[in-house]
């Protein structure tokens, strides 16, 4: 019998941890360089009925709160102690809200063994004195590993029904840990490449975000598609420009790639920022976007206007307000200096 080498545990378990449990439990099964049991981290949470989340998991193999109806694989273990979860394994999937990374990392710091890999599935970016910093670049400098990213037009619950999806895995210089992570999430319905553009790949999933806060504006005020095509098109640019400005080694091939254009449109289609940005312009601003969040999410966390927040600061930093005028646009808005309405006439 071929000795097992790899073993792969998901840090997070929320809507899109719970589907890349799902992906990566559903190869390890068939391969013999993994073991076969995948640790998912669960933030705990008691459920209305008083039963743990964790508990819950285990029992049905189901996520009910994030991903309900979905079986994980019965070799997916929820697990609620994060030194536990990442116990022995030396492929780590990193998939929790951006504003919680730093505080796992520190939790983690001695705590994994050498010679890990880890993978970000995390879009959005931490802003710090000195600058800007990525997610993958942070979980490289707080645990000394290597850190690929994984982003794409990846809508979790379709992706969850098994429905046909593609992704693009970011890597900075060793293309057979990237090759490693393609084999263990690529699945016939999941498609998935690599690319060598870690920054360009990261960005792309992490400014769509804000992209589609402007769409949903859009939609909630009912402008219709050729103005929310124009957001789109106008936002991409900027996403691209912004990526270069701040890493000039981005490829623009990397913008063509599932993490670009197609996670920019599926996301301004139907993602979670598009809909509660949505609801936040039918109500004329005057609700909040935590309300919102709160009402619509079922407890999953927005994103967008966060990242909006961050590249804001960060064009604030470096003097390109007036270059980016949608990101900047976005940002007022989500703050109430700019009415709904804004997205267009400064955008």
């Amino acid at each position: 019998m071929t000795k097992k080498k790899y073993k792969a545990a998901v840090i997070g378990s929320g809507n899109w941890g719970s589907v890349a449990a799902k992906l990566v439990a559903s190869n390890t099964l068939n391969l013999d360089s993994f073991h076969d049991e995948v640790r998912m981290w669960v933030f705990e949470e008691t459920l209305p009925n008083g039963e743990k989340l964790t508990d819950i998991i285990n029992i049905t193999n189901e996520n009910i709160k994030y991903l309900p109806g979905i079986k994980l694989g019965h070799n997916v273990v929820a697990d609620p102690d994060l030194e536990h979860a990442v116990e022995d394994a030396n492929m780590l999937v990193f998939v929790t809200p951006h504003q919680f990374i730093e505080g796992i990392c520190k939790r983690l710091v001695g705590k994994i063994k050498g010679g890990v890999e880890a993978i970000s599935l995390i879009k959005g970016m931490e802003v710090k004195t000195e600058g800007p910093c990525m997610i993958s670049s942070l979980i490289n400098k707080q645990l000394g590993v290597n850190c690929c990213v994984l982003m794409g037009a990846n809508i979790g619950d379709e992706i969850a029904m098994e429905k046909f999806s593609e992704a693009t895995i970011g890597y900075r210089e060793d293309k057979e840990v990237a090759q490693r992570w393609v084999q263990i999430f690529g699945t016939p319905y999941f498609r998935v490449s690599a690319v060598r553009d870690i920054e360009g790949v990261e960005l792309c999933g992490t400014l769509k975000n804000v992209v589609a806060i402007a769409a949903g504006f859009v939609d909630g005020l009912e402008m219709g598609n050729n103005a929310k095509a124009a957001i789109m098109r106008i936002g991409l640019n900027e996403m691209k420009a912004f990526s270069k400005l701040m890493f000039p080694s981005v490829c623009d091939n990397t913008f063509l790639e599932s993490c670009g254009i197609a996670d920019l449109i599926t996301t301004c289609l139907g993602g979670r920022n598009r809909k509660v940005a949505d609801a936040f312009a039918r109500s004329g601003g005057k609700r909040s976007f935590h309300e919102l969040e709160t009402e619509l999410l079922q407890g999953q966390k927005l994103q967008g206007v966060i990242t909006a927040g961050e590249v804001y600061e960060v064009l604030c930093q470096r003097g390109w307000q007036e270059s980016f005028p949608l990101f900047r646009t976005v940002h007022l808005i989500c703050i109430g200096c700019a009415p709904p309405s804004a997205i267009i006439q400064q955008s």
